[in-house]
Parts: structure tokens; C-alpha cells; sequence
């Protein structure tokens, strides 16, 4: 399984345009974080979807976190003011691991 996440938009975005994705493989992983990370995609992918944006927040960021596991690939897109708790854990814990 790899795990991606992109950042766009938000008062600095010119900033994004050029990054690549930060992305965790899981294939170099010890077994503690694989599983962690499991569970975590597991309930951002089971979550309710986002609320829709709303025009009035233009400036903020918002997230594309994509899940390519046996073939299949999962695209998880939210914003910060509508993002679920459990893409937040996800979001957060591949801030914290990055290409680990």
C-alpha cells in the first residue's frame, strides 16, 4: 500500500504548485506503523463524506489523499473546514511520517 497526500489553495499556494506529493509506502514500514496506518485509511475511507465548501472560505487549503493498495486506488479530497475527524488523524499522521 502507498499513501499520498497534496496540499493546495490557501493564502500561499503558489507555493504548492511545484511540490510533489509526500508519499508513505508501506513496504518500508515496520509492522506497528503499517498497521496504524491501515486503520487510519480504513476509517477515513468509512467516514460520512465532507460537507460542501462554502464560497465564503476561498483562502483554505485543501487536501488530496490518495490510497493505492493491490491495484486499486482511493482519492479522499476535503478542506479544512469540512474535513471529518478521521481524515484529519490520517492527514496528520502522514504529516508526522513522512516517507517513512
Amino acid at each position: 500500500m502507498k499513501v499520498s497526500y497534496t496540499s493546495h489553495g490557501g493564502q500561499a499556494a503558489g507555493l504548492f504548485v511545484q511540490r510533489p506529493p509526500v508519499v508513505v509506502d508501506a513496504a518500508t514500514l515496520d509492522p506497528t506503523r503499517v498497521s496504524e496506518l491501515k486503520s487510519l485509511v480504513d476509517a477515513a475511507i468509512a467516514a460520512p463524506p465532507p460537507a460542501a465548501r462554502s464560497d465564503r472560505t476561498r483562502d483554505e487549503m485543501s487536501y488530496t489523499i490518495t490510497v493505492q493498495d493491490d491495484g486499486h486506488e482511493t482519492r479522499l479530497s476535503q478542506s479544512d473546514t469540512t474535513m471529518s475527524a478521521e481524515f484529519r488523524r490520517l492527514l496528520d499522521w502522514l504529516r508526522h511520517h513522512p516517507g517513512s
